[in-house]
Parts: structure tokens; C-alpha cells; sequence
């Protein structure tokens, strides 16, 4: 048997379920194991020219409204189809494109048949995608590589369309499929309301399936414009479904559920369904907690305006294409009588309750980096003020450990790319948009949450000041903070740990900002960290100033981030 054949057999398996029925293909030995696989399930149509072929396929596509799979050799084979895939661009006709590739080891070596061919058609496919070459440790991502490829090709943001899979075959090309991968109960769906709108301009006849049984909805960053909270929480209360809301989402009301990280930890009852609005939360304990209910037959709902497929797991079941609001709107419009027992959401609500207590309890009166993000929160929440975060550690602290608010404050966070790069420069442009000339009245505050390594990774950023009300709040462990809770931090030496993950900076944070003019506040306590707060409010100090918030080592904040989970589990229990 052999890996590549049980590859190529699992994405024409998906394709056919989904409703291909026609592939066409060209002699060739590097496309073997796709070749076979396509001759084995689906009608497959036998040309000797790889430029007539594809165009055949254009034909079969237009006359059938469906996908038609493309499957060619590697090199000048695969440059043959371009004037086909540049037609089926313009004319909006569904390919998949199937070009068979070398293996890495054999490109820039003077290999046969062997040329650059990710980004070949460059701007005439709708996606395109280079896996690498086929591994059992990918068995997951094979059928939704197949769903993606045929969702893009049929439902792409410009209409129908090609796309393009890069497939690098590596030597013996030959042998039989094993064990498929398990097909998603149910089969992936894919929707859309005509692409991003406003709440106003979704299609009246857009309608997502009806939510029933258990569920849960978890709520991400909905840039960008944020979704109505109060719409989300209206929608689980129908339901009966507890809303898991990341600070981003700006839904983290009262009611909803901020302690999700910690709760899902302890493995609660798996829910029946999952709706995923938004960006990704970073929690891995709440993404494994999803993917272990959708390997249970959980349904998984993906809603995106602009298809983004943001499910890096690849347990989605279902990809609705709606603007937020529309979809919250639609989905209650579809589901007018739930079906979930008042026990579900009452369970979450006692979870959060207990989890929240136990969270305030370990705590207390030392200051943490925990307590830091939580309690700069509260008071932002409290003051009005807008709370930009960054990566690594201090966006992770605020997801997990900030509070629920009637009036939860405006959270902006770089989650592109999730790097640290360019925070405080972020964050002044943030306050920068506050002026007076833009909301009509005395400028709001904002909040910048970070760490030592990020600060002074930006630290171009104070050049020539602007004269906006900005706090940068430094974290200021000594390095690296979140290093340390990865396996690097107990399998390697400390030394070595130490130069290349811990990286204690050299320059000293406070000086540095006195040199770029701001005013300092130093912080080891709670109670220096509110009067620093209050310190640095405008119209007091009405430019950027910074607080440095001096916390124990990283390996403490290691063992409060334990000391919290085991006493959200006992609390639980």
C-alpha cells in the first residue's frame, strides 16, 4: 500500500461526494497515483495534449455546471494548461487543477521535468495550494483539501473559477490505497449570502441550517466591523447556547463566557454543535476541546464575510459565507424552535461562575502577568479607554483571564500574523485616531499592553513622539515570557535555554523610554500599578507615558498559569 495512492484516492473520494463526476487527464508518470485514483471513481477523459485537454475540461465544466478535475505531469505539462485556466478565470468556469511536481530534494538539481510551479497561473486561479509531499501525520488535512479546493473552484469570492493543487509526488509511484481517512459527519457545506455586506444587504433568502441540540458560540475578532454583542447573546439565549467571547470580538459581556480557556480544560460534555464567528481564538485547551467534539460527529460552522476558511484544525463541517451580523440574523430567523434542554446553558453559567471565583482567588494580592491583563481590563472597561494588546503572552492573558463587563472596552490586537513586530507603533496610531477632530469631543485613552521584548523591539516607534493620550503598560519579566512554557524550556539546558529562547534584554526598559522623553511609573504591587494607572490618566498626563510593571520570573509565571488551571478543575470537579 502506499501513502501517496491513500492520498490521492481520499481527495477523489471527497470530490466525488461533493458531486464531481468528471476528471480528464493526460499521460504521465510523476501524476500516477492521482491518475489511478481518478480512473478508479470517476468517468475520466484520456488526452494526448495537455492545451486540448484542459480546454476539454472547459468544455465539460460549462456543459455540466460542476468542477471538472484536471490531472497533468510535472513541468512544461503543467505550463500547457495556462491559456485554458486564463479562460476559465475570465469566464468563471469551476476547474480543479491537478499538476503532479517533483519532491524538494530533486528541484534546483537539473532534474527532468522539473520547473517552478506554485504560483504558475499566478492571478488566474481562484486558490491555489502546495501541500508538500504526501505523510500519514497529514491524514486529517486530505479531505479538507479536497473540500476547499472544490468550494473555491465553485463558490470562490469573484464567482467560479480554477483553482490550482500543486501535488509533489516522490518515488515509488505506484501501489494501492489503504484505509481511507473518515468522511466529516455531516459533510462539509458550504453556503453564502453573496459575499461581505452589511447587516442590511445580506440576501433575504440566505438561510443557514437550523441550530439544534447542544451547542456552543464562540465569538473571535469580527473585523472589520464588529459584531452587535447584544445580537450574539440575544441568539444564545434563544438557543439555550452559552456565548464563548474572545475580548476581540468586543462581545465579552455580562452573560457571556470568559473563562473558556480554563473550562475547557476540565473537559466538559461535549456540545452537538459549534459555531466559529470570527478570528481563531489562541487557546489551544478550547481548539482541542472543539476538535475532540467534531471527531465525536459534532457539527463545526465556520462564519466568515470574506471565505477566509479560518479553521486550522480542519474540523469544520460547514463554511457559511456571511457578514457577521446577517448570519447572527439568518440563523435566528432559521432556527425558530430550539431544541436544547435550559440545563446547557445553566451548566455553562455555573462553570463560568465557579472558574471565575477560582481565577480571582489564586490571584489575590501578588502581581502577576495574569493580573496584570485582567485588571487593566477592568479599568479600561471602567474608564473608557481602548486596550490595544500584544502578542505572545499579554493577548493570551486578556483571552483568558479578563472579565466579562456590562461595557467590555475596545480591544485591537495585531492577529494578522500574530507577531510582536511594530506594537507600539500600533498602539499610537490607535490613540492617534481618537482626536478630537474625529469624535467631536475630549480625546479618549488609550492602553497598550506588552511586554519588555516587544517594547524594546519597536522601540523606533517613540521617535518624534505624536502628543497622544497612549499608557504603555511593560510587562517586564526578563525575556521571553512565553517561552517558557513550551518543551524547549524544560529539554534543554538552562544556559542555553537562556540565549536563545529566554533572551533577557541587555537594555533596561524604563531608562529607555526616559530617553525618548516619556514619563515613567515603576510598579511591583498592585497597589503601585492602580496609582500608576491614575497617575498617567489625562488631562494629568496628556501625551504617552508608561508604566513598568516589574512581575516575579518566568518560572513563576509558569506555575500561577498551573496554580489557576488546577484550581478551576477543583472548582469544577
Amino acid at each position: 500500500m502506499s501513502v501517496q495512492a491513500t492520498f490521492s484516492a481520499t481527495l477523489v473520494d471527497e470530490w466525488a461526494r461533493l458531486g464531481v463526476t468528471d476528471a480528464v487527464v493526460c499521460p504521465g508518470s510523476r501524476s500516477t497515483p492521482l491518475t489511478v485514483a481518478l480512473a478508479a471513481r470517476l468517468r475520466t477523459h484520456v488526452r494526448l495534449d495537455e492545451r486540448s485537454a484542459a480546454f476539454f475540461a472547459v468544455g465539460l465544466a460549462r456543459a455540466t455546471g460542476r468542477p471538472v478535475v484536471v490531472c497533468v505531469t510535472s513541468g512544461t505539462a503543467a505550463a500547457e494548461l495556462h491559456p485554458a485556466v486564463v479562460e476559465a478565470h475570465h469566464a468563471r468556469v469551476p476547474l480543479i487543477v491537478c499538476t503532479a511536481d517533483r519532491p524538494p530534494e530533486l528541484h534546483h538539481t537539473g532534474a527532468p521535468q522539473t520547473i517552478e510551479q506554485v504560483g504558475l497561473y499566478a492571478a488566474a486561479v481562484r486558490w491555489e495550494h502546495s501541500p508538500g509531499v504526501p505523510g500519514e501525520e497529514g491524514r486529517t488535512t486530505w479531505r479538507p483539501l479536497a473540500v476547499r479546493a472544490f468550494a473555491e473552484a465553485l463558490h470562490g469570492a469573484p464567482g467560479p473559477g480554477p483553482v490550482h493543487l500543486n501535488l509533489e509526488f516522490r518515488e515509488p509511484l505506484t501501489g494501492g490505497p489503504g484505509a481511507l481517512p473518515p468522511t466529516p459527519a455531516p459533510s462539509v457545506v458550504v453556503t453564502s449570502d453573496g459575499g461581505p455586506a452589511d447587516e442590511t444587504a445580506a440576501s433575504p433568502s440566505f438561510s443557514p441550517p437550523p441550530l439544534r441540540g447542544r451547542g456552543l458560540l464562540v465569538v473571535g475578532a469580527t473585523d472589520p466591523e464588529p459584531v452587535d454583542p447584544k445580537a450574539v447573546l440575544a441568539l444564545g439565549e434563544h438557543l439555550g447556547w452559552p456565548v464563548l467571547a474572545d475580548p476581540l470580538s468586543g462581545c465579552r459581556v455580562t452573560g457571556t463566557i470568559g473563562a473558556a480557556d480554563a473550562i475547557a480544560r476540565t473537559r466538559p460534555p461535549a456540545p452537538d454543535c459549534v459555531v466559529l464567528l470570527g478570528t481563531p481564538w489562541l487557546s489551544r485547551a478550547l481548539g482541542d476541546y472543539v476538535a475532540e467534539a467534531a471527531a465525536g460527529g459534532a457539527r463545526v460552522i465556520v462564519v466568515d464575510p470574506f471565505g477566509q476558511w479560518a479553521d486550522p484544525l480542519r474540523v469544520a463541517t460547514e463554511f457559511h459565507r456571511s457578514a457577521f451580523g446577517a448570519w447572527v440574523a439568518a440563523a435566528r430567523r432559521a432556527s425558530p424552535a430550539p431544541e436544547c434542554e435550559p440545563a446547557w446553558l445553566a451548566g455553562w453559567r455555573a462553570r463560568e461562575d465557579r472558574a471565575q471565583g477560582a481565577i480571582a482567588g489564586v490571584l489575590g494580592d501578588e502581581l502577576s502577568e495574569p493580573l496584570v491583563a485582567r485588571t487593566l481590563s477592568r479599568w479600561a472597561a471602567r474608564d473608557g479607554a481602548t486596550l490595544v494588546t500584544s502578542a505572545s503572552m499579554p493577548i493570551r492573558d486578556l483571552e483568558w483571564y479578563a472579565a466579562p463587563e456590562a461595557e467590555p472596552p475596545r480591544v485591537y490586537a495585531n492577529r494578522g500574523a500574530n507577531g510582536i513586530d511594530g506594537v507600539v507603533s500600533t498602539a499610537l496610531g490607535v490613540a492617534a485616531a481618537g482626536g478630537p477632530a474625529e469624535r467631536g469631543g475630549e480625546q479618549g485613552r488609550t492602553a497598550c499592553l506588552l511586554g519588555d521584548l516587544a517594547f524594546l523591539h519597536d522601540v523606533s516607534g517613540l521617535v518624534n513622539l505624536p502628543a497622544v493620550p497612549c499608557t504603555f503598560v511593560v510587562v517586564d519579566n526578563g525575556g521571553g515570557g512565553i517561552f517558557s512554557f513550551l518543551p524547549q524550556a524544560r529539554e534543554l539546558a538552562g544556559p542555553t535555554f537562556e540565549t536563545l529562547f529566554g533572551t533577557p534584554p541587555t537594555s533596561d526598559v524604563a531608562s529607555v523610554a526616559r530617553g525618548f522623553g516619556l514619563p515613567v511609573s515603576e510598579a511591583a504591587t498592585p497597589a503601585e500599578f492602580e496609582a500608576a494607572w491614575e497617575a498617567t490618566a489625562p488631562p494629568g498626563v496628556p501625551g504617552p507615558a508608561l508604566i513598568r510593571v516589574q512581575v516575579p520570573g518566568r518560572a513563576r509565571n509558569v506555575a500561577v498559569h498551573d496554580e489557576i488551571n488546577e484550581a478551576v478543575r477543583q472548582a469544577l470537579a
